[in-house]
């Protein structure tokens, strides 16, 4: 099965796919677009594009592994997004996969702001990858 994953993010949303055959990930792109309508038409299209089975979405949970407003708003667009793409939406704790993007990119060689636009999609692979790591 096909995934794609979506690490939301208020400013820029981080895109990666994936399969559960192979356990390949790569991120993919990143939305400098906010959450609305307009990043669901970029999403819609990006589905076409890419032609994923299920979608997975990073949900932050909280430290003590409650789910905070941000968790409430991912879930509420997880939500909208499955009425529009009809496919099957799935969460993954997002939890430290920024941290985890970071350290890939810590001897990278790039500047700060192509490691900060680049991070969004890393933490979206890594969020895919520990989603097919938890479905075995």
């Amino acid at each position: 099965m096909r995934y794609l994953c979506i690490d939301l993010g208020q400013k820029r949303t981080g895109l990666a796919l994936g399969d559960d055959q192979t356990k390949l990930v790569s991120p993919l792109d990143i939305l400098e677009i906010p959450p609305g309508d307009r990043l669901i038409e970029a999403l819609l299209k990006t589905i076409d594009q890419q032609r994923p089975n299920a979608l997975v979405l990073g949900l932050p949970i909280n430290m003590d592994n409650t789910e905070g407003p941000a968790a409430k708003a991912v879930r509420d667009f997880g939500r909208q997004l499955q009425q529009h793409a009809k496919l099957p939406v799935h969460y993954q704790d997002e939890r430290l996969t920024s941290y985890a993007a970071d350290q890939h990119m810590a001897r990278s060689g790039r500047t700060y702001k192509k490691k900060k636009q680049l991070r969004d999609a890393l933490a979206a692979a890594e969020i895919l990858s520990d989603f097919l790591d938890a479905r075995d």
